[in-house]
């Protein structure tokens, strides 16, 4: 929704006088071009309230204008207002229908409005009339995914992409679908054949990398878009997506000059910062993570995001108190992130207070109860107060939703030998073993004593040999 946008003297004069204008009920009157730097910095900021009333304004001085008019649009569209977007799109199209714009504006709207086929049609439409025909297969496409009809996704997807191999969030949403139909591997070759055609096309090499990256296979990956970045060293995205392959592969350093490499070239956003700040944390250098994560902040003060990181510096300083501040800023702004939960709860256990802490646990279980560490975590709070017993029932009610889960049964094996109950523990540690034999090792943390360590082995070591 928001162009690239610099705050200029001229400009920051004509907010201020809209301003005044709010406050004292007056009427001024600003040029098309002035109103549009009024809402841009509205917008800029986040305030879209202000970005739709300055809007307003505008059209009733400029009420045939289409620029404004779409901005309008858009605005009421990224505000999840479909309806009041589509009213406002069909005014456009009474002044200007073929507008290519107002045809891709009002199909996203349909789409929105889950009136597929309208959306559909309208597209299909505009193909025997309009040139760029890049967007309008992607626009079709996108109908298609949210309909959930992957297949004529793809389709139009490859279409939009064999006329514009530059189209990146043509790309992405075919990545997506390929990988949603279980397609991605098998159509590596589809997009070798790019690279056939034009070995020195960057997009080519970095289309490829999307797909790896799907893969998760991050050694290529790597290569692609690092090949991407050499063809064409102001590829933004391809420097970024090569942070995060790094990222996966535990290369931070490498990772952090890609993602400043980004920042460099886009300037600062809120996404880029934040991936630096984890960079930092990640090397253990929490006073430069924190500096970045707040300078994500200055930008947007609702980016959970950015609190998150912070909690989580202060987190591994053992600063908890301190992280319990950001990581309950970020849960409200979320409200049902798993992480941002799961962090304020462990902190929330470090600090002592156990009861808030069991009480998180439970609001996490009810949203996602197929979370390992979630059942892990809350029984440690038990094992910690000597209440093996009820720490065990904490791993059988996650066994309830995660029944082949070994690590459950490897903590259920614990619990039990500290309740005493041999039996149980034995059967316990066979379908742990069975589930996952290398996990095995995670049982020698919970046991100093070196008669039951003697004991654990004997039984692991004759599981082995049984077993082979």
């Amino acid at each position: 929704m928001e162009r690239d946008f610099k705050e200029t003297e001229d400009g920051k004069k004509n907010v201020k006088s809209f301003e005044e204008m709010l406050m004292s009920n007056t009427i001024q009157y600003f040029t098309e071009d002035e109103y549009d730097y009024i809402i841009q910095h509205y917008l800029h900021h986040k305030k879209i309230k202000k970005a739709l009333k300055s809007v307003n304004f505008a059209i009733e001085q400029y009420p045939y204008s289409v620029d404004l008019l779409l901005e309008k649009s858009r605005i009421l569209f990224e505000s999840e207002q479909f309806q009041q977007a589509l009213e406002v799109v069909e005014i456009l199209e009474n002044i200007n229908p073929n507008d290519i714009e107002v045809i891709l504006m009002k199909s996203a709207v349909l789409t929105n409005l889950e009136k597929y086929e309208d959306s559909i049609h309208l597209l299909e439409n505009a193909l025997d009339y309009h040139d760029e025909t890049d967007d309008i297969y992607y626009s079709i496409g996108l109908a298609y995914q949210t309909w959930g009809k992957y297949d004529e996704a793809i389709i139009h997807y490859k279409k939009c992409i064999e006329i514009n191999l530059d189209h990146e969030d043509a790309t992405y949403e075919l990545a997506y679908c390929l990988d949603t139909t279980n397609q991605l591997k098998e159509s590596i070759s589809y997009y070798e054949n790019f690279i056939e055609r034009d070995p020195f096309s960057p997009n080519a090499w970095y289309n490829i990398g999307v797909v790896y990256s799907k893969l998760m296979d991050w050694e290529n990956a790597v290569f692609s878009y690092d090949y991407a970045t050499v063809l064409k060293d102001d590829f933004s995205s391809a420097h970024f997506n090569l942070g995060n392959a790094y990222m996966n592969q535990s290369k931070y350093s490498d990772a952090n000059v890609c993602y400043k490499k980004t920042l460099e070239l886009e300037g600062p956003t809120p996404d880029v910062l934040c991936c630096i700040g984890a960079t930092f944390e990640k090397m253990d250098l929490y006073d430069a993570g924190i500096s970045h994560f707040k300078q994500a902040l200055k930008i947007d003060p609702k980016y959970h995001e950015a609190m998150y990181g912070i909690g989580s510096c202060l987190d591994a300083q053992e600063k908890w108190l301190e992280a319990i501040f950001f990581y309950k800023k970020a849960s409200t702004l979320d409200k049902n992130n798993i992480t941002y939960l799961m962090a304020l709860a462990d902190a929330e256990f470090n600090i002592g207070n156990e009861t808030t802490a069991l009480e998180l646990y439970q609001n996490i279980a009810e949203i996602d109860p197929y979370n390992t560490d979630l059942w892990l975590n809350w029984s440690f709070v038990y094992y910690q107060s000597l209440e093996f017993e009820k720490a065990f029932g904490i791993i059988e009610s996650g066994l309830d939703d995660l029944p082949d889960d070994a690590d459950l049964y490897y903590r259920g094996t614990c619990y039990l030998i500290l309740s005493g109950n041999y039996k149980s523990a034995f059967v316990f540690l066979e379908n742990a073993l069975t589930l996952d034999f290398e996990k095995h090792i995670q049982l020698f943390e919970f046991f100093i004593d070196l008669g039951i360590q003697k004991a654990l082995f004997k039984i692991i070591d004759q599981f082995r040999n049984e077993s082979n």
